[in-house]
């Protein structure tokens, strides 16, 4: 959530990427280094507006997915490879506040900010972006086989779906964990254990990470040869399909079904000992900004934060907007995280 699609990967030419070796620490005031995960990705004329109206040189110090970026910033605490984080996400969120990771900013727009996105009381962590995790399906595969495609998690129990589905492990997967929060969520305890094995006897598919499951066992992508018509993805899928379809298409080949999808926000804050703490505020203000927000669709598939933002008539017209998502306090989350992994691997795996 790897976070999200690897179509992203294809716009990793805008970007200035530090060597793994390069930190804040030496850079002086010129700089700001922004640590994140392997999924971020701005247009190279945002990147540009904010060098020009900051003065700084931004260096994009990306490790891995948002887990093994937050795991790396925790080794370094006090000493930081940089002087903002970017991307950790409510499922996340627990494990970085109160731990003298981060010092506490409250950016100019914040106000501007959807109150339902704010979910740190501590100041230290500002919302940039949120997404759904969701099912999405193959709309030809059901069409051409004559089955309704599932509206519910419910559904997926069903015989009609045996071993139609591939969801992504929660212990390795950003998408695999919010799937498993979803079914918590809506099913609560233990139920949601009952429910996974009901999962496992219709013939689930687990595989370690999104890439897999999404582009090589998913049917319904473009160019794979995948033969599970349902996957566990995220609610802007469907426009990704159409913006990268290899011939031009007025209708998505996929869907996402609204009633299960799990609502992801991330979030960036200053570091403590940043050597850049002025620059690092500046950059968490400029994510706020219309010009960054805008941006975040097209960029990394996720939506803004900021209230009044336009959207790109792709994403209105093909990506779900579930209006009433499944979600889970943070706090709950990291009271139980780990259990429930580990749970849910003796139930699934095991």
């Amino acid at each position: 959530m790897t976070r999200r699609h690897g179509m992203v990967g294809a716009l990793a030419a805008v970007l200035a990427v530090a060597a793994a070796g390069c930190g804040g620490s030496g850079s002086g005031s010129k700089e700001v280094v922004l640590v994140t995960h392997d999924s971020f990705a701005i247009p190279k004329d945002v990147k540009a507006a904010f060098e020009h109206e900051s003065g700084l040189k931004l260096v994009i110090l990306q490790g891995g997915d948002a887990g093994e970026m937050l795991n790396r910033a925790l080794l370094t605490k006090g000493k930081p490879q940089g002087d903002a984080i970017f991307g950790v996400d409510n499922n996340l969120l627990s494990r970085a506040v109160g731990t003298g990771l981060l010092e506490p900013y409250e950016p100019k727009d914040i106000t501007q900010v959807d109150g339902q996105y704010r979910l740190d009381s501590t100041g230290e962590l500002t919302p940039i972006d949120h997404g759904d995790v969701c099912l999405n399906v193959d709309k030809g595969w059901f069409a051409s086989h004559g089955v309704a495609g599932p509206t519910s998690l419910d559904d997926l129990t069903e015989p009609a779906y045996r071993k139609l589905l591939v969801v992504e492990n929660p212990a390795t997967s950003t998408p695999g964990l919010a799937f498993m929060l979803a079914t918590v969520a809506r099913f609560g305890e233990p139920g949601w254990r009952d429910y996974w094995r009901r999962l496992r006897a219709n013939g689930v598919l687990v595989v370690d990470g999104w890439e897999e499951a999404y582009t090589t066992q998913f049917s319904g992508a473009g160019g794979s040869k995948g033969n599970r018509p349902i996957v566990v993805s995220y609610a802007t899928s469907p426009p990704a399909e159409v913006m990268f379809a290899t011939k031009p298409t007025k209708t998505a080949p996929t869907a996402a079904v609204a009633s299960t999808c799990f609502r992801q926000v991330e979030l960036a804050g200053v570091l403590e000992g940043a050597t850049n703490e002025k620059g690092a505020r500046a950059l968490i203000d400029f994510m706020l900004t219309e010009r960054f927000q805008k941006a975040l669709p097209e960029s990394m598939f996720v939506l803004p934060v900021r209230e009044g933002t336009p959207l790109p008539a792709v994403f209105r017209k093909y990506a779900a907007f579930p209006t009433e998502p499944f979600d889970l306090p943070a706090e709950e989350i990291g009271a139980n995280r780990d259990r429930w992994i580990d749970e849910w691997t003796r139930v699934v795996l095991r």
